[in-house]
């Protein structure tokens, strides 16, 4: 019961009711990545181009979809990266959560919400003061 609330009322939990219904009447799976999103293709845009969507496992942050799958979803390549043998480069790095808002986001030296104190101003810089 409380799948069906989430879906109902929150767009950022998985999927909507409306997202499960489109994806049941016209969605056929393509493929899932290693954090169990599900990657779906059917229809057709307003271009003509196939339709190609994601149901996320758990939060919805594009910032969790691989390369490949980044690719495929935007229409960069035709071949989804479960029906080839896809091996991301070398310079692709693992998703990271985005920590911001969280007490482990990073602060520079020097930032109010930061553990060290502010350094001293050096004297090369001269405030601004109207009428000078």
């Amino acid at each position: 019961m409380k799948k069906f609330f989430l879906q109902f009322f929150t767009w950022w939990n998985g999927q909507t009711l409306g997202t499960r219904f489109h994806t049941w009447r016209r969605g056929t799976e393509v493929g899932r990545d290693e954090q169990g999103n599900i990657y779906y293709e059917g229809g057709t845009d307003s271009e003509g181009r196939t339709r190609r969507w994601v149901i996320y496992n758990g939060l919805a942050e594009a910032s969790r979809i691989p390369a490949g799958w980044h690719g495929w979803l935007h229409h960069r390549v035709d071949t989804p990266p479960s029906r080839e043998n896809y091996k991301p480069r070398d310079w692709q790095k693992p998703h990271q959560a985005n920590l911001t808002g969280t007490a482990a986001a990073y602060r520079p030296k020097g930032s109010v919400l930061g553990t060290g104190h502010r350094p001293q101003v050096t004297g090369d810089y001269d405030a601004w003061t109207p009428g000078s």
